[in-house]
């Protein structure tokens, strides 16, 4: 019971019910003694008026008005003369006196609660105002065995109702918390369970149904997770087939580019000096191409592989990708302008370190011609103490919202159509590999820029960190 939601708000109920009802009876034991008191008055007083009509009555008619009214003796204050109308013997001196003409709240259950505790048998006095103004006042001696008797049983019928009053109050707010909450959480708790046996399944996902607020409000955000975690489950599925495609795609293609390189090998001993010039970067090219290959190969078995860092020339790698993007323009005015230190020298993978760039690069131009107007690429390196940092910066229109927020989250960042959002997926990757960031400077209608970091201390290894 006490593990149970509704079986813990039963048991408090019934508590809170009692303490209540508690509350409540104190002040009503309390209303009880006075009202019991008031009547031994009002009787005292009636018994008076046997004497008032007669002066002279036996011991027994006196003893029997005595008895009828639960009194020892009765005081009556007429006319400014205190006259002791009746009396009997006092089986113990007098022990207390309560005045109930005008009584405090606080006083009243205070008497009540000592009358209720004091067990013994004692005489008090109590004093009071006469009914329908026959006298000034009247006082009374009497037990307090009956009244402590009488209050017992009174208070014991209190409990008795209260307790009944807070079993059934206890019971139908249990039926009212169990029909309003525990059924409803009951349902949210199904609905886990049967999402957690088929998350791919979005038939499983919740429907908020709760009336309550606050219920519905959990429904609606466990509904929103399992959409969530139902998409992202199908996007990892898709991209698991998807690397199982391209390495396939990959390993074709790497036999038909080994079989291109042993052409343009030959193309290396032409004399035309158009081809010799061209010749270097179609090897290039090629060589590249299969070595990407052969990376798509390893990455679908594991991951990225990681870089092999050396000392490389960055000037000759820029070179390179601008003279590809140079080809791949066309007609279209683009202009590209270089600022890299000559004999600037940074620590990276070269093959790596090209791919990263030529997506930068790629993207830029493709967001120029994609706006139909002449732009311009800028490709910026510098050195720090503590990295290099080289910066592509393009005037193209800017990258829209949603590549933004997505920018670097593979399938959601694209921006040209057709293209998969690979690119910065993969430099991205490519730089956390080299302990470096990628970040997105600025984007606006007048252009955008990125800047790439790559750290000079690989760790910090204190005075002999290179």
């Amino acid at each position: 019971m006490m593990n149970s939601l509704s079986g813990r708000f039963l048991i408090l109920t019934t508590v809170f019910v009692m303490l209540a009802e508690i509350l409540i009876f104190v002040p009503s034991v309390a209303r009880f003694r006075q009202d019991y008191l008031l009547s031994r008055l009002e009787r005292a007083q009636i018994a008076s008026l046997a004497l008032l009509a007669n002066d002279m009555i036996d011991e027994g008619l006196e003893a029997e008005l005595l008895e009828n009214a639960e009194v020892l003796n009765v005081v009556l204050l007429r006319d400014s003369v205190r006259q002791l109308v009746l009396s009997s013997p006092l089986p113990t001196p007098i022990q207390a006196t309560y005045d109930l003409r005008d009584p405090s709240p606080a006083s009243l259950i205070g008497d009540a609660l000592m009358a209720v505790f004091t067990p013994e048998d004692r005489v008090i006095r109590v004093i009071g105002d006469p009914v329908r103004n026959a006298g000034i006042q009247i006082e009374v001696t009497m037990p307090t065995g009956p009244l402590r008797t009488a209050m017992l049983e009174y208070g014991l019928r209190i409990l008795a109702l209260s307790a009944v009053i807070s079993i059934i109050t206890a019971l139908l707010l249990f039926l009212a918390v169990r029909r309003l909450l525990v059924v409803p959480i009951n349902g949210v708790v199904r609905a886990m369970s049967s999402y957690a046996a088929a998350p791919e399944d979005t038939r499983r996902i919740i429907t908020p149904s709760a009336g309550v607020r606050e219920l519905r409000e959990a429904e609606e955000a466990l509904q929103t997770m399992q959409t969530q975690l139902t998409g992202a489950l199908r996007q990892k599925d898709r991209l698991a087939q998807l690397g199982g495609a391209v390495a396939k795609v990959s390993h074709d293609l790497r036999n038909i580019l080994t079989t291109a390189q042993l052409f343009t090998d030959r193309l290396e001993n032409s004399a035309d000096p158009t081809v010799q010039r061209m010749a270097p970067k179609l090897v290039n090219s090629i060589s590249r191409a299969v070595n990407l290959c052969e990376s798509t190969l390893a990455f679908g078995k594991a991951s990225e592989p990681p870089p092999a860092l050396s000392r490389v020339e960055l000037a000759p790698i820029v070179n390179d990708v601008v003279d590809g993007e140079r080809l791949a323009c066309g007609d279209h005015d683009i202009s590209f302008a270089e600022d890299v230190p000559a004999g600037l020298l940074v620590r990276a993978d070269a093959e790596q370190l090209y791919r990263v760039l030529g997506n930068l690069i790629r993207n830029a131009r493709q967001a120029i011609m994609s706006s139909g107007k002449p732009g311009e690429i800028f490709i910026h390196a510098c050195e720090t103490e503590t990295e290099w940092r080289i910066t592509v910066r393009d005037t193209g229109p800017g990258l829209p919202a949603r590549a933004r927020e997505h920018l670097f989250t593979a399938f959601q960042g694209g921006v040209r159509k057709g293209g998969a959002g690979l690119g910065l997926t993969i430099a991205a990757e490519l730089v956390r590999g080299h302990g470096g960031k990628l970040e997105l400077l600025e984007t606006s209608e007048k252009g955008t820029a990125f800047v790439l970091c790559l750290p000079i201390s690989v760790v910090d290894l204190g005075d002999g960190a290179d």
